[in-house]
């Protein structure tokens, strides 16, 4: 059933020919190469506004779904102990034929293939809808999984599928609006990522979902397992945290819950931290990989769901060495460690328990390569990293300080500026 791809016009019709996401005709559908999106356009993209597309202004992607945030993860160590026993992947060869591995925590498969000296790099990721733009939403899910790629230091995708799941829920008239963009914006970010989509599955859900797999042949060299940090290394930390308290936030807008913080900041100021949420989450961190081979990373994670203590937590777990994280600074996108601080408990941003979506690189490096490698994202990107943290010694656990110096990003705001 691998391989196919509803169309993007009559989708209500193909839905009902194709039996509830079953290939049509029994046939792949290619998924045609979309147009180079240029800087420029991304960036001048106007607000979403449904009845353009000639659906009710109170039309709300997010309400095809009940769960979001920390609310749709099943807990790390239900995880582990359900599939605990799938995880037997090859993943570091020694001279011997014995491997080491990735931990089902982790963000990757690797499977050494039949032609000597390649594996398989591969990962898979669902999502609900967070936002309300369904262009911006298939963008930001595909900059995702792209980014579980990134983490391992792969810099080249051969191939991508897509998943959807198109809530029951909706009306013909909105199926057949909204579903084609979330695939445009999937496209739009494979496209520039360098890879493309051969296919996929399309099935109805009562829910929407989206999401895919990523997959990368490569050489041992062009791979980073994410084992090898040493007392002394730093970590470094790519894209600010508080895109989930920004999503949130600007949604709060006009309702009750916008009480709660609107002494703290103003509506223009929820949409510009929205925005930002929206730039950070769309970004991909393809730069971040083709640098950590550069400045001899140790290994990597990227930031989800579990916030920045969940995914630290299983990265440190996964260490060859007896070693410990030690988080001191946050880097959070301007306002929002103010916000979560008025919610209370609601999302723990400063615990490091806030979920992120596609958030950036959490990077072990050598504490002398750490500053250079800073400079050069900016120098790539014209966007910030941070050294939050230092590896010492201890029993791969990770932890945040009591009291983290909190970053403000950007620090200073600049009128008709995002960052």
């Amino acid at each position: 059933m691998a391989g196919a791809m509803l169309g993007n016009s009559g989708l209500a019709r193909q839905l009902q020919a194709s039996a509830l996401g079953s290939p049509l005709d029994g046939e792949t559908v290619d998924v045609d190469d979309p147009p180079a999106v240029e800087q420029k356009d991304k960036d001048s993209r106007p607000e979403f506004d449904p009845t353009r597309l000639d659906l009710t202004p109170a039309f709300k992607l997010t309400r095809f779904a009940d769960l979001k945030g920390r609310g749709c993860r099943v807990p790390p160590a239900l995880v582990e102990s359900v599939l605990g026993g799938l995880s037997d992947e090859n993943t570091r060869p020694s001279g011997e034929g014995e491997v080491g591995k990735v931990g089902v925590g982790m963000d990757c498969t690797i499977t050494p293939i039949r032609l000597g000296g390649l594996s398989m790099v591969s990962t898979t990721d669902m999502f609900y809808p967070v936002l309300e733009d369904p262009y911006m939403m298939g963008r930001i899910a595909c900059s995702s999984i792209l980014s579980d790629l990134y983490a391992m230091g792969v810099q080249d995708v051969d191939n991508m599928l897509m998943y959807l799941g198109v809530s029951t829920k909706m009306t013909e008239k909105e199926r057949d609006k909204v579903i084609p963009l979330i695939i445009d914006g999937f496209k739009d970010t494979a496209k520039e990522a360098g890879t493309k989509i051969s296919g996929g599955q399309t099935v109805l859900n009562p829910w929407l979902m989206v999401g895919g797999v990523a997959t990368s042949i490569c050489k041992p060299e062009e791979y980073i397992i994410p084992d090898s940090a040493v007392v002394g290394d730093v970590l470094v930390l790519t894209k600010p945290l508080g895109t989930g308290v920004a999503l949130n936030c600007y949604q709060w807008i006009g309702s009750e819950r916008w009480s709660r913080i609107k002494l703290i900041i103003g509506e223009e100021e929820a949409k510009k931290a929205y925005n930002r949420a929206l730039d950070t989450m769309a970004r991909t961190n393809r730069s971040s990989a083709i640098l950590m081979h550069k400045y001899n990373a140790h290994g990597a994670t990227d930031i989800t769901g579990l916030g920045l203590l969940g995914h630290a937590m299983a990265l440190a777990k996964n260490q060859q060495n007896d070693v410990s994280f030690v988080i001191h600074n946050l880097p959070v996108i301007a306002k929002m460690a103010a916000v979560a601080k008025a919610c209370g408990n609601m999302f723990s941003l400063l615990q490091g328990q806030a979920s992120e979506t596609s958030g950036g690189l959490l990077i072990c490096l050598p504490r002398e390569q750490a500053a250079a490698y800073c400079k050069d994202i900016e120098r790539m990107e014209g966007y910030q990293s941070w050294i939050i943290g230092i590896v010492e010694k201890g029993s791969r656990t990770a932890r945040i300080i009591d009291k983290p110096r909190v970053i403000e990003v950007p620090s200073k705001e600049k009128e008709d500026e995002l960052w």
